[in-house]
This record gives structure tokens, C-alpha cells and sequence, in this order.
């Protein structure tokens, strides 16, 4: 597990920007880095990730969901040995005021699994940057006001 700052240009930040921490979880290196390069410091204008908490098990997850505290957790459903999906599913039922979670399929056909895990939300591989950044910020409860910068 590893926790990383996004740093911005300026120290003060204004009071329309909403600032958000977010949990990633996959065994992949390679999709956890596409992941942050397509999310960006601002998925939205008034959205800014200000923390990343990266976690490769399972185990490491749900230490850091009971520990501390997260506006957005993005699971892969593909990770081994247990998938996001699953894995979002025991959060749900055993995370009292589970942070919203977005979790990312293998493919568009399954979406209805997705949906079985009580996932808030779904993007397919391959990941569409337009697409992982509208869904964090509508995760992060920006509103519909917010505009995906991407």
C-alpha cells in the first residue's frame, strides 16, 4: 500500500473547489497508473484530488476503508485473486456509510455484475479518461454543475 499527495501550483485553494481524497485498488501497477494519469489532479473544474491511496490486496483495502476516510474508492474488477467487484460487494455490506464506489469491468457485458456488487458506479476497459473522470467527480458529489475537464 501506498499513499501519495498530489501537490497544487498554489497553497490556497478556493472555497468552489471541492477537494477530494480517493482509495485505488488493483494488483496491477499498470492499471492503477492508467487510472490516476486518466483522473488527473482535476477531473473537474470545482473537483481537485488531493490525495491517492494506492492498495494492491484486498487486505490492505479494507484496513485502509476502516481506518480512514475516502470520498471516492475505485476497485478493479479485475484484480486477482479477488476482483473488485467482490470485493465492493463486502464493503457495502460491512462498511457502515460506504464512501461511493466506482468499479472498473473487464468489458461493457458486465455491467450487471457491477450491479450485483452495489456499485455506485462503471467504466469498462478500456478505460475512456472522459468517462473514469465524469464518474469520480459525480462520485465526489460535485454535483451536476461540475464539467469534466478532460
Amino acid at each position: 500500500m501506498t499513499a501519495s499527495q498530489a501537490h497544487s501550483a498554489s497553497p490556497a485553494v478556493p472555497a468552489s473547489v471541492h477537494q477530494i481524497s480517493v482509495l485505488l485498488y488493483s494488483d496491477d501497477v499498470t492499471v492503477r497508473d492508467a487510472v490516476r494519469l486518466a483522473v488527473g489532479r482535476r477531473p473537474a473544474k470545482n473537483v481537485e484530488v488531493t490525495s491517492w491511496l494506492e492498495c494492491a490486496t484486498h487486505a490492505a483495502v479494507v484496513e485502509a476503508v476502516d481506518n480512514r476516510r475516502f470520498d471516492v474508492l475505485i476497485l478493479d474488477g479485475e484484480a486477482t485473486p479477488m476482483g473488485g467487484m467482490g470485493l465492493c460487494r463486502q464493503l457495502k455490506n460491512e462498511i457502515f456509510q460506504c464512501p461511493p464506489t466506482l468499479v472498473l469491468t473487464g468489458r461493457v457485458q458486465d455491467g450487471w455484475l457491477a450491479a450485483w456488487s452495489q456499485a455506485d458506479a462503471v467504466v469498462p476497459h478500456p478505460l475512456d479518461p472522459v468517462a473514469l473522470a465524469r464518474a469520480v467527480t459525480q462520485l465526489a458529489g460535485a454535483g451536476a454543475g461540475a464539467t469534466a475537464a478532460h
